[in-house]
């Protein structure tokens, strides 16, 4: 797995590569946008390839060369974008809600009024892999178990320590945590280093094909009940979603689909990114939108009404724009 991993960086690097070759110098007057993505396996990479992708093919036109970064999530995203490293990041839903209101990370240094939303993308799903020999068959069984809650700068760890705390599970007391990319999970699974772990992606997941490939026998675990329902009703930017098992991880030793929850991936921004900017990259994804779709299998339910869903920091001015020219708003 390790040398496929490597592989795969190596694969990226060479694509972000073809963003450049073969292209004339940027004119005086060139603006340069940095996408913060997520990890190399997950959707929010591919996302943030496509996205500058499009762009570039404009750059002429624009007057905007995109680049994208590899990033460990939304919450360093969100930072990065406040910080001015960035001009655009994918954020999951949650995350953005807690940044603009200075809730969950950001409680000790009050609302990120800077953020700004984009525009929604695709549905993501909180996903509890277990090995079968491990006996997990519902949240509660993790209790003592050897668990991977994902990296601390990722929305997936936020989601993580929602889900368990709602069944009163606490993570240092009763579980023996780690805190790593869910990119490095399936190892640890099949190398019988831990007995499960969380991940919120969207599908299909390389991660979760990886898992289901090894050699230890896995199974997705449901993430329902009263707990997680009282959960949903405080925190609207949640909402109750299947997971594909059967159609994209049939290696499963469930192979029908899961119930779980889940969140909206969305593009976020700041609000001193110039309005020509964003207005530009939210006009070329939204009148592309066919071509955005053919990308990824995660983007094949979207709709331009749909992309506005899930965004609760406040539009960017640049996107507020288009969508009132595209009659998508009033």
């Amino acid at each position: 797995m390790k040398r496929n991993s490597a592989i795969l960086l190596i694969a990226c690097f060479l694509i972000s590569l073809l963003f450049s070759a073969g292209r004339a110098e940027p004119q005086p007057g060139t603006v340069f946008i940095t996408i913060g993505s997520g990890d190399v396996t997950g959707v929010y990479f591919p996302t943030g390839l496509t996205i500058a992708k499009m762009m570039n093919s404009k750059r002429g036109e624009y007057g905007i060369r995109a680049s994208v970064e590899s990033t460990r999530g939304s919450i360093f995203n969100v930072n990065a974008l406040i910080a001015g490293y960035m001009e655009f990041g994918l954020v999951q839903s949650d995350i953005q809600y807690e940044a603009f209101h200075g809730l969950g990370p950001w409680e000790g240094k009050g609302p990120q009024k800077d953020l700004r939303a984009v525009f929604g993308i695709h549905h993501e799903s909180l996903c509890l892999v277990a090995a079968v020999d491990s006996g997990i068959e519902k949240l509660t069984d993790l209790k003592g178990k050897r668990v991977n809650l994902g990296n601390p700068g990722s929305g997936q760890y936020r989601n993580s320590l929602d889900a368990i705390e709602s069944v009163g599970i606490n993570p240092d007391r009763d579980l023996i945590p780690t805190k790593l990319r869910a990119t490095e999970a399936p190892a640890l699974l099949h190398d019988n280093r831990i007995d499960a772990f969380f991940c919120t992606v969207g599908h299909p997941s390389e991660t979760l094909q990886q898992a289901v490939a090894g050699p230890r026998k896995v199974r997705f675990i449901p993430i329902t009940g009263p707990e997680v329902d009282r959960l949903i009703a405080e925190k609207s930017y949640y909402t109750m979603t299947t997971l594909p098992v059967g159609q994209f991880y049939p290696d499963s030793e469930n192979s029908g689909n899961v119930q779980t929850f889940g969140v909206i991936a969305t593009l976020c921004t700041s609000a001193h990114v110039p309005d020509h900017v964003v207005y530009l990259l939210t006009k070329e994804v939204f009148e592309n939108l066919d071509h955005f779709k053919s990308q990824h299998p995660a983007y094949a339910g979207l709709t331009k009404k749909g992309m506005l869903v899930g965004l609760s920091a406040p539009l960017h001015p640049g996107a507020l724009k288009y969508f009132r020219e595209a009659g998508l708003i009033q």
